[in-house]
């Protein structure tokens, strides 16, 4: 049994690596996006909120714990958490700030606000800081949910067998039986 939870290394790295850079996005941008004019307010940099832990600090932090344990894992059980783990973080990214006013005072969104002026930079920072960051993190980690339990470990490669030159289905004529079990029948109980 212990060997049907094993596998390759490689079967959840280029995905482990992928989460794990994008949990650090997802954790250090609130921190460093107000360098380049991109931020949600307070939009002063390195700037620590309880709003921030709860919707930026934490799921980057857990996509970037499940990314590195899908790069480490030899096991199908921890990949697999790690996997389900990130997922999850990318669901809480795209969801925490849709439901933050259900838990915050007045209803007021706990993410803040885009800073940016035009239309199309506050949803490049909405998409870029929550529900893009998010919908793409659901994706890597279902694809490696996916990778990693789409094999069963124990199936071994079937070698090839030469090919015959009659149809499939052919059986040789010595091989067929010349009574069939009718006739078998009529000829027991015949006297």
């Amino acid at each position: 049994m212990a060997g049907m939870l094993q596998m390759r290394r490689t079967r959840g790295a280029a995905s482990g690596f992928l989460l794990a850079l994008l949990g650090i996005w997802g954790a250090i941008i609130p921190f460093i996006g107000p360098y380049f004019h991109y931020a949600f307010t307070p939009d002063a940099s390195w700037t620590y909120t309880t709003a921030r832990l709860w919707l930026e600090i934490l799921p980057g932090a857990a996509v970037f714990l499940g990314g590195v344990l899908l790069m480490i894992a030899t096991g199908r059980h921890i990949a697999l958490f790690g996997a389900g783990l990130a997922a999850l973080a990318g669901g809480w990214f795209a969801l925490g700030t849709v439901l933050s006013p259900l838990w915050s005072t007045g209803g007021v969104t706990l993410g803040g606000t885009p800073v940016a002026s035009t239309t199309l930079m506050r949803i490049m920072e909405q998409v870029g800081f929550f529900t893009g960051l998010g919908a793409v993190v659901i994706f890597l980690a279902a694809a490696a949910i996916g990778r990693i339990s789409a094999v069963s470990p124990g199936l071994r490669q079937v070698e090839a067998v030469p090919a015959t030159t009659g149809p499939m289905n052919a059986v040789p004529t010595e091989m067929v039986p010349i009574r069939s079990a009718r006739t078998e029948e009529t000829q027991t109980t015949a006297p």
